[in-house]
């Protein structure tokens, strides 16, 4: 640089000291920035206190450490019981519905080249399977019914037609049968361990045309059946027989006996399916129970389906 440009800081005449001079400033420059030393506290913390805040500290984390354990056990334990049966839990256990042990169901198989009963190309509706094969087994535990196995299994109408109460309904309905085109008659009965008697009746036609106008309005009308049978003179209808129960093919109209039952309470279902008719009859001393009932009218239905 020039002389010109250079500058000159002055020299600052230094201060005598004095007697009245008591402190020193230090000189401060730009780049030095002077420390803050903060006030000292009037009095160190208690150490009583201290111990108090840890003891407080660990008294909340062993409450928490055993509520939290409590709280998996707890749910560990409704877990446990809502994955246990009700039969498994004391107190819960749930009786039996009522319904009866039946062996596996299957259809019988089908002559070879014939087709089922609901086939499109089989106009008539007819049942080729063996009809006595298609009648529901016995559940387990009942004892066989020996009058219902006829002749080869073939039972004769008479003995059919000896279950309604009205003998000159017996043979009006004998001529309704003669005119359909009865085939023949397959039935079962047993007696289950509480007493309950079921017979199963299957009459078989020419024609599902032919059996559909003998089922109504020639074998029940909505309220109740045409022919009354022996031992319940009264019926009203069953609506808890619905069709959601049966086979999509199969039609049933059910009836329980009216109030004051006989020697035994009946209860009385008939089916429609292709060319085949079916009654099912269950009677027992006291109540005959609506459950087995259904669940026999259901399967019978299935096998005719």
């Amino acid at each position: 640089m020039t002389e010109q440009q250079q500058s000159v800081t002055p020299e600052t005449p230094e201060t005598p000291e004095t007697p009245e001079t008591l402190e020193v400033t230090p000189e401060v420059t730009p780049d030095v920035v002077p420390a803050v030393i903060p006030p000292m506290p009037e009095a160190p913390p208690l150490v009583p206190r201290v111990r108090k805040d840890r003891r407080v500290l660990r008294a909340a984390l062993r409450w928490t450490a055993a509520v939290v354990v409590f709280a998996a056990a707890g749910a560990g334990t409704a877990y446990g019981v809502t994955q246990m049966k009700r039969t498994d839990v004391p107190g819960l256990a749930t009786a039996s519905d009522g319904r009866w042990d039946y062996p596996e169901i299957t259809r019988p198989p089908l002559p070879s080249g014939s087709p089922g009963p609901f086939a499109v190309g089989n106009l008539t509706n007819a049942h080729y399977a063996d009809q006595r094969a298609l009648l529901l087994p016995a559940p387990k535990g009942a004892k066989a019914d020996a009058s219902l196995r006829g002749t080869d299994g073939w039972l004769p109408t008479k003995t059919f037609l000896a279950q309604y109460a009205d003998t000159a309904e017996r043979k009006e309905l004998a001529q309704k049968l003669t005119d359909a085109g009865l085939r023949h008659i397959a039935a079962r009965g047993w007696t289950a361990p509480d007493g309950t008697h079921t017979r199963i009746y299957l009459l078989q036609f020419g024609t599902g045309v032919a059996a559909d106008e003998l089922f109504s309005p020639g074998l029940i009308s909505y309220d109740s059946p045409v022919y009354a049978l022996d031992g319940a003179p009264a019926t009203s209808y069953d609506d808890a027989v619905k069709s959601e129960i049966l086979d999509d093919h199969v039609k049933a109209s059910a009836y329980v006996e009216d109030k004051p039952v006989g020697p035994e309470d009946v209860r009385q279902a008939y089916l429609s399916a292709g060319d085949t008719l079916g009654l099912i009859v269950q009677s027992r001393k006291g109540v005959a129970k609506a459950v087995p009932f259904r669940q026999t009218v259901t399967l019978q239905s299935q096998l005719l389906g």
